[in-house]
């Protein structure tokens, strides 16, 4: 039954998101297209930041940081 009611709801989550986007684009007196493009590069941004950030804080990473600190103190 799922299965049949699957292409509705993506039509309308579609559908959703555009008349969410164009709100959005309305509100901050912006063309639609600047908008998704301005959200598209801050998700690029932020996505760059958390894996840069994911990297430095890998535990192996960190465990091997500590034993070479612990190292130096001896």
């Amino acid at each position: 039954m799922i299965l049949f009611l699957l292409p509705a709801l993506t039509s309308i989550a579609s559908w959703l998101l555009d008349i969410a986007s164009l709100m959005l684009a309305r509100a901050l007196n912006m063309p639609q297209p600047l908008v998704l493009s301005a959200g598209m590069a801050v998700f690029v941004q932020v996505q760059a930041i958390e894996t840069s950030v994911g990297r430095s804080l890998c535990p192996r990473r960190l465990a091997h940081r500590l034993r070479s600190v612990w190292r130096a103190f001896r």
